[in-house]
This record gives C-alpha cells, sequence and structure tokens, in this order.
C-alpha cells in the first residue's frame, strides 16, 4: 500500500510539474518563431537586411537577457511566500521589480543606443551597419516594455500559472506578422523600412504583450488577493531590493556568459569560410530549438521546489527534483535520437549544398552527445534556483564555460597545439566539455544542499524570504 501511495504521490509531483512546463515551451517557441519571421521577412527585402537582423540580435539578446536574468529573482522567491502562506508579501516583490527595471533601462538604453561604437569598430560594410543601427534604435522603444512583460510574467509563473504568457506570447507572434508586412514593405500609407521596420513592429508587439499581461495580471481572479495593484508605486526598499539583486545577479550574469559564449565561438569560426560557418549555425540552431525542452522544464522546476520549500516541505522538494531528471532524460533520449538518426535531413531543411550538408551531419552528432549535459545542467540549475543558490550556479558557469570550455574549443578548433585544427567540430567538443563538467558540478552543488538537515536548510530560506 505505501509503494502505491508513493506511486500516487510521484505521478501527481510529474502531472504537475510538465503542467508548469509545457506552457513555458509554448510561450518560449513563439517567441523563437517572431525572430524566425522577421528574418525571413527581412529576408525578401534584401540579403543585408536580413543580415541586419542578425548583427543586431547577436548585440540586442545579450544585453536584454542581462535584465531579464535579474527580474529571475522574482518566480523562486514568488513560489516559496505562495507557498508558505505568505501571498499579502508577494505584491511587494512585484514593485520592488519595477525599481530594478529603471534601474536596469537607463545603462541598457544607452548601451544599445551607442551600439554603433560597436558596429563600426567591426569594419562591416556600410549600407549594413546603417541598417543595423537603425534596427536596434527602433528596437529600443520596446526594451521598457519587454522589462514590465517580464516582470508581470514572473508575478504569474511564480504562482504557477504559467497559461497566460502563452496565450500572450501566441497573440505577439500573430500580431507582429502583418505589423512587419505593414512596416517592412511599406503598406497603407506607411514607407517602407525594411529590416527597420522589424525593429518597429517588435516594439510595438512588445507593448502590447506588456499591456496584455498587465491586464490580466489585475483582473485575473487567482491574483485578486494579492493586491499588486492598490498601490503600484512605492518608495524602493533597499532590504529587499538587495536580496533580490543577489539571487538576480548570478543568474544574469551567467545568462550572459552562456550566450557570449556560442556568439564568440560563431566570431572566431568566421575566417574559416561560409561552410564552416554555415555547418555551425545549423548545428547551433537545432541545439537551440532542442534546448527549449529542459529549460521549460528547469524552469518549471524552480517553481515547484521553491513553492514545495515554502510549505516546509524539503523531502516534498527532493521529490520534484529527481523527477524532474527523469522527465527530462526520457525526453533527451527522443530528442538524441532525432538528431543523430535524421542528422542528414535536418540539415537539408536548411541548406542544399553537399559539404554544408556533410559537416553539419557530423557536428549533429556531438549535439546529440551534448543534449544529455545540457539537460542535466538546466535542470539542476533550476533545482538550486528554487533553493535560492544563485551564487553557485554563477560560479560554476564561468569557470566551466570560460576557464574549461572555451580554451579547450579554441584550441582544438582553431590551432593545432593538441591536434591539427577542427574548425567547428573543436568548438562543438568544448561545448560538450563545458556542459559536462558543469552539470557535474551543479548535481555535486545539488546533493550537497539537499543532504544538509531540513531545520538548517528551511532557517536559511527564512533568512532570505
Amino acid at each position: 500500500m505505501q509503494k502505491i501511495n508513493n506511486w500516487q504521490q510521484y505521478h501527481e509531483q510529474a502531472k504537475k510539474l510538465i503542467q508548469i512546463a509545457i506552457p513555458i515551451l509554448l510561450a518560449q517557441i513563439a517567441q523563437n518563431s517572431m525572430g524566425l519571421v522577421d528574418t525571413i521577412m527581412a529576408g525578401r527585402v534584401s540579403a543585408a537586411d536580413m543580415a541586419a537582423i542578425s548583427v543586431g540580435a547577436s548585440i540586442w539578446f545579450p544585453l536584454v537577457l542581462f535584465g531579464h536574468g535579474l527580474l529571475l529573482a522574482l518566480p523562486p522567491t514568488i513560489s516559496y511566500l505562495n507557498g508558505s502562506n505568505q501571498r499579502s508579501r508577494i505584491a511587494h516583490q512585484v514593485r520592488q521589480g519595477l525599481w530594478i527595471i529603471m534601474l536596469v533601462c537607463i545603462p541598457l538604453g544607452l548601451l544599445i543606443y551607442h551600439s554603433d561604437l560597436i558596429i563600426y569598430a567591426m569594419q562591416m560594410e556600410e549600407r549594413l551597419a546603417t541598417i543595423t543601427i537603425g534596427y536596434l534604435h527602433a528596437m529600443l522603444f520596446g526594451l521598457p516594455a519587454y522589462l514590465l512583460l517580464i516582470n508581470f510574467r514572473c508575478l504569474n509563473d511564480g504562482v504557477a500559472k504559467t497559461k497566460p504568457a502563452m496565450v500572450i506570447t501566441f497573440i505577439g507572434l500573430l500580431l507582429n506578422i502583418p505589423l512587419n508586412y505593414i512596416f517592412i514593405y511599406g503598406k497603407f500609407g506607411v514607407p517602407a523600412f525594411g529590416a527597420v521596420g522589424c525593429g518597429i513592429a517588435t516594439a510595438i508587439v512588445n507593448w502590447a504583450m506588456c499591456l496584455m499581461m498587465i491586464s490580466y495580471s489585475r483582473q485575473s481572479h487567482h491574483l485578486r488577493d494579492i493586491h499588486v495593484f492598490s498601490k503600484l508605486i512605492e518608495k524602493p526598499d533597499v532590504a529587499t531590493l538587495k536580496k533580490l539583486l543577489k539571487l538576480g545577479f548570478p543568474i544574469a550574469v551567467a545568462l550572459w556568459a552562456e550566450v557570449a559564449l556560442f556568439a564568440l565561438a560563431s566570431l572566431f569560426l568566421s575566417p574559416l569560410g561560409t561552410a564552416m560557418v554555415a555547418s555551425h549555425q545549423i548545428a547551433l540552431n537545432t541545439s537551440s530549438f532542442v534546448f527549449m525542452f529542459p529549460m521549460s522544464l528547469g524552469m518549471a522546476t524552480t517553481i515547484l521546489v521553491g513553492q514545495r520549500l515554502g510549505e516546509k516541505s524539503p523531502v516534498e522538494a527532493k521529490k520534484v527534483s529527481y523527477l524532474a531528471f527523469v522527465v527530462g532524460l526520457n525526453i533527451t533520449v527522443i530528442t538524441a535520437f532525432v538528431t543523430i538518426f535524421w542528422r542528414e535531413q535536418i540539415a537539408q531543411l536548411f541548406v542544399t549544398d553537399a559539404s554544408v550538408i556533410a559537416l553539419a551531419s557530423s557536428l549533429l552528432i556531438v549535439a546529440s552527445l551534448y543534449q544529455f549535459s545540457d539537460t542535466l545542467q538546466v535542470v539542476a540549475g533550476g533545482v538550486l534556483r528554487g533553493y535560492k543558490d544563485t551564487k553557485a550556479i554563477l560560479y560554476i558557469t564561468i569557470f566551466c564555460y570560460w576557464v574549461l570550455g572555451m580554451p579547450i574549443g579554441y584550441s582544438l578548433a582553431m590551432t593545432d597545439w593538441i591536434v591539427p585544427h577542427l574548425g567547428a567540430l573543436g568548438f562543438w567538443i568544448g561545448f560538450v566539455v563545458a556542459l559536462t563538467s558543469a552539470a557535474i558540478l551543479l548535481l555535486y552543488r545539488m546533493w550537497k544542499l539537499q543532504g544538509q538537515p531540513d531545520e538548517q536548510l528551511l532557517a536559511k530560506l527564512e533568512k532570505i524570504k
């Protein structure tokens, strides 16, 4: 009978975890689809317009993800308060999130506005540089909206309501297509802006999604007792801001470090020829799509672990952690199988060049191994965020990605110090080393954390709630 009860408990936890993760996954797919739509529609104007989207995104995303990362302190904080029946304290966290947005918007905005300094330093073609700068300046108008959207999305995610973000992001995608059509090609009396029109459309969509998320948060009966909007503006609380930034800053830097790793690898490969860069991009795009599965699971794990700890149930938090690994690895077996056995067909979706297909196919074999390590480290990171142990994530990420992964990848890809240079394959071997070592260290950290006496662990969490 005890075994049956345990099985039922695990089944209920797994069901809850998947219910939270699926809307996060679908929202991520919709968000990424916006970028794909932008690239395709801008590409119909000219190659320079399509390239401007790519170059602009490589500057925009690392900067904006830093601001996004700071706000990711909110879901574990809110889920803990929700689980511990302290919902009356949630509104205060959300309002302090608004101050974080104000603090980060100014420096991020200045960096994006003055991105022309970076772009001209890259010595690209004058036309491409002009379009890219225009695109980024247009996107800049949507920066506050994007961060406000994330702030109120974190409120909903923190109380395990992830469907609103999914629905709103899909509406944003549907809105993005006609707005792109109007501003890129110049319809209904609007001038044709090309790639800059993508930036204008994205800024408008960000504001639309932001207003929808705020409107939902204001009207939802799930959030009515929290009273976020009864006093939307309040004085900055130094103690609360310090706690949130202490949690969020390591997440922000770790996110930036990960994005920068892949961006720098692409930059190093650029002199090695079109076929090498294209094959690397195919493997990277495929891995980025597959990554959405463990990433969504990791975010759901953070929410549910935080909630269980708020309920003063460390045992249940451990169960959620173990279930997340089981679910994640089962999904990874499927995605790795598909990647290996259909690697040539996957490459053919992007290009027709036989040499690029052959190179990309070999990289996709390595990418399939990378998926297991990626799942383990993302889920372990999600668990640690639920325990509010974000400094460990930062230190491990920096060490594994930049002390191990990048030097090994560069040595194998670009030099003959160890073996004759391997090109893109060398960097992918470096990625595997980085992610595998990160997975091992994050798992060890999780094991040590969960091995603490329950009373000691809960006392620490109470201090940083």
